[in-house]
Parts: C-alpha cells; sequence; structure tokens
C-alpha cells in the first residue's frame, strides 16, 4: 500500500454502469485491479479476496455488455481483472442482487440464485459463497433466467470456484435448482436501463492516458508505435499475476481488446481467422466448432473466469512454456499475423507479417516481434485444410463442418485426420499442466501420410516435435512404430524440474500419451477421464 501511496503514476476516471445507473471513480491508476476499486474505493466488500491470482473464484463478479441491444453476461476474476478494462461495461457484485427492503428489520428479497444457496445449505463457511452466487447469476442470466441448467453445465460453468468446505454437493444441487425458483419484485436485471445507460458512457479519446483502450485497429497500432514501452494487456490473466504477486507497476497500459476488428471470429473457406480481442471462451468455441473432440480440453483450459477475461491472442503473445493454447495450435499448423503502423508519405498504413506459430519464440517468453508490433491475428486451418492466403480482415463466411475424423481430409481417397490433445496436470479442473501433448494425425491406407505434434512444460517455450514427426512420417500406424516414436519423443526434449513435475516425470508421461493415442485411435476410450460424466465422479467422491 505505501508503494502505491508513493506512485507517481498518474490516474483517469473509471466508469462503468451499476444498478442501471452510471458510475465515475476517479484518480485510479493504470494498475489497480477491479477488485481493489469494489473494495476499496466503493466498499462492496462482498467480493472477496482468496488467492490473489484468478484460482479461487472469491472474488467473482459479471460483466455485462451491449450486442445489438441485448446484455450479455460474463463472470470474471476481480482480483487479477484491471480496473480500467472494464470501463464502459456494467458491473455487477453479490450487493446488487437482491432487492433491498422498506422495512426496518426486515430482511431483502432474495435472488433465485441466492434464495436457491440457501435452501439447499450450499453455503459453509461462506467466504467463497459470494463468488459461487455471482457464477450462479452469470449462468441465471444466460440460461433464460436459470432454466435447463444440467448437473454437467454447472460443473463446467463452476470449475473456476473453489469451495475449501468440500461443499460442491449442495452447490450443484443450488444451480439446479435456482430455475423452479420464482423472481421476487426488485430482483433482478433492468436491462433497458442498463442497455440505455451503457450507451450514455462515450468511449474515450485517446491521447497521452496512463491507461489506453483503442477501439480501432489503427488506432491501437498507432498507439504501440507511439509508446513502445506501453505494458499490453488483452484480458489481464497473466499480467493480473504481475501486479498482484510480484507487485510490477505499469505507468503506461495498452489493452488491445477494445479494438473492433480484432473483436471477431473470420470464417474462411480453408482457415478461420481469430482476433486478439477474442476472449478464450469464444475463441475455444470457435475451434470446438471445427473440431468437437476439443471441447473436453476447452473446458480444462481454466476456470470459466479465466477464460472469459483471457484471450487466444494474449496466451500465445505470452508465450509461456506452460501455456496450453500454444501446443494445441502447433499441432493444428497455426500461424501468426503481426501488424505495426508504418508511416508513408500520405500519414501512415498497416504492416502484417505471418509466421507459424513455433517460429514465434526465440526464448523463454521472448519473441520475434518489433517493439512496435502486436500480434493480432491467429489463423487455424479447417480440418483436412492446409490454410489459406487471404488476408484477415475480408470475411468469407461460410458453413463450419462438423469436425472429427474427415473422408478425403487431405485430398487422398481413404484418407482419416485423428486429432487428440492431452493436459496433464494435479488437479482435474482449474489447474496449470505440468504437461500437454497436441497431436495431429492424416492416415491414409494404415500409414502416416502427415503428423504435427506440439508439446508444451519440457521446454523454454512452446515447442514442436520435429524429430518425432520425422519417426512417425511414412511409417505404418502400428504398436511397433508408436514404440519407437515414443522413444523419440522422450529424446526430443530436455525438461526441468519444477514445483509442479520432476524432468523424469515429464519425459515418462510424453512416451506414454502418444501410446494413450495409440490405444485411443483403436477404439480404447474407457482410459480416460472423459468417459466419466459428472453424475459418475460425484457417485465415486
Amino acid at each position: 500500500m505505501l508503494a502505491r501511496m508513493n506512485s507517481k503514476i498518474s490516474a483517469q476516471t473509471l466508469r462503468f454502469v451499476r444498478r442501471g445507473q452510471p458510475v465515475a471513480v476517479r484518480n485510479v491508476a493504470p494498475d489497480r485491479t477491479l477488485l481493489e476499486v469494489l473494495r476499496e474505493d466503493l466498499h462492496l466488500t462482498a467480493t472477496k479476496e482468496g488467492c490473489g491470482e484468478g484460482d479461487c473464484g472469491a472474488c467473482t463478479v459479471v460483466l455485462a455488455q451491449a450486442v445489438n441491444g441485448k446484455l450479455q453476461y460474463q463472470a470474471i476474476n476481480s482480483c487479477i481483472r484491471l480496473a480500467h478494462s472494464v470501463d464502459g461495461m456494467a458491473v455487477f457484485t453479490a450487493e446488487d442482487l437482491s432487492a433491498p427492503t422498506l422495512k426496518a428489520g426486515a430482511s431483502p428479497d432474495l435472488h433465485p440464485c441466492q434464495e436457491a444457496m440457501v435452501q439447499c445449505h450450499g453455503s459453509q463457511c461462506g467466504f467463497c459463497t459470494p463468488g459461487f452466487v455471482m457464477s450462479l447469476f452469470g449462468m441465471y442470466q444466460n440460461n433464460r433466467n436459470g432454466q435447463a441448467i444440467s448437473r454437467e453445465q454447472a460443473q463446467v460453468d463452476l470449475s473456476g470456484n473453489l469451495c475449501r468446505c468440500t461443499g460442491y454437493r449442495p452447490i450443484l444441487d443450488a444451480a439446479e435448482k435456482m430455475g423452479s425458483l420464482s423472481l421476487p419484485a426488485g430482483c433482478g436485471v433492468d436491462e433497458a436501463a442498463t442497455v440505455a445507460a451503457l450507451k450514455t458512457i462515450k468511449p474515450r479519446q485517446q491521447g497521452d492516458e496512463s491507461y489506453l483502450r483503442p477501439t480501432t485497429l489503427a488506432g491501437l497500432l498507432q498507439q504501440r508505435a507511439k509508446f513502445p514501452k506501453a505494458q499490453v494487456v488483452a484480458g489481464c490473466t497473466d499480467v493480473g499475476l504481475w501486479v498482484t504477486k510480484m507487485h510490477k507497476r505499469f505507468d503506461r497500459v495498452l489493452d488491445v481488446t477494445a479494438a473492433r476488428e480484432l473483436q471477431r471470429v473470420e470464417i474462411y473457406p480453408h482457415h478461420i481467422a481469430i482476433g486478439a480481442a477474442v476472449n478464450l471462451t469464444d475463441a475455444f468455441a470457435a475451434l470446438v466448432n471445427e473440431r468437437p473432440q476439443l471441447k473436453t480440453f476447452a473446458q480444462r483450459f481454466a476456470g470459466l473466469p479465466v477464460r472469459n477475461s483471457g484471450t487466444l491472442g494474449g496466451n500465445v503473445a505470452n508465450g509461456s512454456p506452460i501455456g496450453d493454447s500454444m501446443p494445441l495450435l502447433i499441432a493444428l499448423g497455426a500461424s501468426v499475423v503481426l501488424m505495426r503502423w508504418r508511416k508513408t508519405a500520405t500519414g501512415g498504413e498497416i504492416a502484417h507479417r505471418e509466421l507459424r506459430l513455433e517460429d514465434l519464440y526465440t526464448g523463454y517468453r521472448t519473441n520475434v516481434m518489433r517493439p512496435d508490433e502486436l500480434l493480432c491475428w491467429i489463423k487455424v486451418p479447417r480440418p483436412g485444410k492446409h490454410g489459406s492466403s487471404a488476408a484477415p480482415g475480408r470475411p468469407k463466411q461460410a458453413s463450419a463442418p462438423s469436425g472429427g475424423s474427415e473422408p478425403n481430409a487431405v485430398g487422398s481417397v481413404g484418407a482419416e485426420e485423428l486429432m487428440r490433445v492431452y493436459k496433464i496436470s494435479k488437479r482435474f479442473d482449474d489447474d496449470i499442466s505440468a504437461v500437454c501433448l497436441a497431436i495431429q494425425m492424416t492416415l491414409n491406407g494404415g500409414v502416416v501420410q502427415q503428423v504435427s505434434i506440439g508439446a508444451g512444460g519440457v521446454a523454454a517455450t512452446p515447442a514442436r516435435a520435429r524429430q518425432t514427426e520425422a519417426a512417425l512420417r511414412g511409417q505404418p500406424w502400428n504398436a511397433d512404430t508408436v514404440m519407437a516414436a515414443a522413444a523419440a519423443l522422450r529424446a526430443e526434449f530436455q525438461p526441468i524440474s519444477d514445483m509442479r513435475a520432476s524432468a523424469a516425470y515429464r519425459l515418462t508421461v510424453l512416451g506414454n500419451l502418444l501410446q494413450r493415442f495409440w490405444l485411443e485411435s483403436q477404439g480404447l476410450n474407457t482410459i480416460n477421464l472423459e468417459s466419466l460424466n459428472a453424475a459418475t465422479l460425484e457417485a465415486l467422491a
């Protein structure tokens, strides 16, 4: 706190909507978190700080934005979300759900997500309860006032909330029950008033502010050229930890998420282009639409609040060797589009270059980007395609295939595409990988025609297993080939030992995962947890 009091960092006014009314909080420094503003400036202390790193969910709040005149809701972690990133949005906390009472000493009417927690005895020590309630509120708003919420969906959507009293069963009961409860007068959201209030908050005029959030791609790149040392954020799920855990300070922040051009997923005949401002929830939805077998991995990438805040572009640009998206994208043959603002005789223009994702990195969290460049697009080939030279920004709509194995996948009769990605972590949900391995393979007549393998947690950067690919390519897809390739995979990397796993464990697991891929390709699917549903897991617990 003393460091903040002595800071000379300039501050700005933060504007958002609460209870249908605009709110302005003055003198908010660029590196303050939303949780700090809620608790310290607005005294909204129902929102708790548990871990301070987006793991436990005690700090969960719900954000809403107007899309085509209707509100879209997303639960996020306020402890690692920079406050200015919600400028122009609606913010809901646990204090905003119940209806205020006019009678002295009377209890307020509760929102169905709160009442269900009471009736199902879903609160024990109570510290995590506001976070669970806000995640339930997000579900309630996004599912026709809580209707048709299954236990399986509740388990997925609550994966970012931890209960240290192990009260998950009654909390899941509450998720199923809340849709059957009536909504008391004064509870809920006045959507018309909220949308109207959001319209009164105009985008900031971008100049020399400490927190820059341009609304156009050109404006974003111009600010990057002007302030090459500004800290770039695209969801804050990693940079937020630098603030809360490493106590880093930033004089100036450049936020990419408001650039309209980068908020889209564009569909082309041969690839999809995912903008750097697309959050992980929507980015994985696009990937799963192409390849349904990625659904479980997408849900395990992180808890829902983290996926709602973080972006695929930010995860890739950050370049953590244990980031889970990069091995998958490497295996899929993805490329990245880097852009910058180039001055010309007539003023300026956007310049871009494209490279394979695995060629982006030069070392631990270092890459080939120039100081004035930003990663703006991720291009992912569609199933059975080799990509396209069409530049993002000019969408060509096409119907998405169902994904999975596809006949004639690469133009050869009888070709079959196999795709799997494996995440090994101490917890099944909401945890960081010790090892991540992604494999895409095309078989033709029982022979490996094409293969691409991405690995995480085994080197200083996300890596492509080129030697293992060479050992597989052109070989018959059988147990002997797999055994030889597993040995090649273990020999290809020299991982380190750390708090998540030893080097020996990582090498052993690498080879075992390739063998698991072989077994699953032969129809043995009961060897993974995906074959267990929520009811089975609960019965085993």
